[in-house]
């Protein structure tokens, strides 16, 4: 109840703040990432990713064997919110900067390799120079209240994702993205496959709202006297 209380009043602040919806790509670009990546690990091929400015995304895999696209299918939510734990790591032990490095190298790889749609293009261009700014600013503050930004609005994303997709399963079950793709692959209801995602990602956003809560530990107190 904490850590849904906690999302709902996140997700309003950050509504409020200036040119938010322009980060809720980070989470899609993460979320695609991930079934590209899974199609790779599975000797498969990866044909293009394509991210829009509704902050929705595809990601057009072909692979040999209908079990791989099990995995596939499951990675994405799921990389996403284990991305934000991620996130929120390195925010607890002030390395913002070494989250900014992962951030750009990952959507800098994905845009040479596999991003083809003229919005993608241009937003993972727009996020890499404004990553590259960040990292190169003189005030630390900024930078860690940009990098803060950015763990959030993924925080409420990598939420959001799997409880709307839960809706729709109960709604409309043949229109639920990768629930219903496991649906057809597994026989189980697609509401059992958004169920699990919506669990994980739960749980993923009380591990990451723990380690932003968590006071840094101080250097005095782990040096020994003399």
């Amino acid at each position: 109840m904490k850590t849904i209380l906690f999302l709902i009043g996140t997700a309003i602040l950050t509504h409020f703040i200036p040119f938010s919806a322009f980060f809720r790509n980070v989470d899609t670009l993460i979320h695609e990432s991930g079934h590209a990546l899974m199609t790779l690990v599975l000797s498969g091929d990866v044909q293009y990713i394509h991210l829009f400015a509704d902050h929705s995304g595809v990601t057009l895999s072909t692979v040999r064997g209908a079990w791989r696209f099990i995995p596939i299918s499951l990675a994405g939510y799921i990389i996403s919110a284990l991305f934000t734990v991620l996130l929120f790591y390195l925010y607890k032990i002030n390395r913002q900067k070494l989250g900014l490095v992962i951030l750009t190298i990952l959507t800098l790889l994905v845009l040479v390799l596999f991003v083809r749609n003229e919005f993608g293009v241009i937003w993972c261009a727009g996020f890499i120079i404004l990553n590259v700014a960040a990292y190169m600013i003189s005030w630390t503050w900024l930078r860690n209240l940009y990098f803060a930004l950015i763990a959030f609005i993924s925080l409420v994303e990598s939420v959001v994702g799997p409880v709307y997709l839960l809706t729709q399963s109960i709604m409309q079950p043949a229109r639920a993205g990768d629930a219903t793709n496991l649906s057809e692959a597994t026989m189980l209801p697609a509401f059992v496959w958004s169920l699990l995602f919506t669990i994980i990602a739960l749980w993923c956003a009380s591990r990451s709202i723990r380690f932003f809560l968590q006071q840094p530990t101080n250097q005095s107190q782990n040096s020994t006297k003399s």
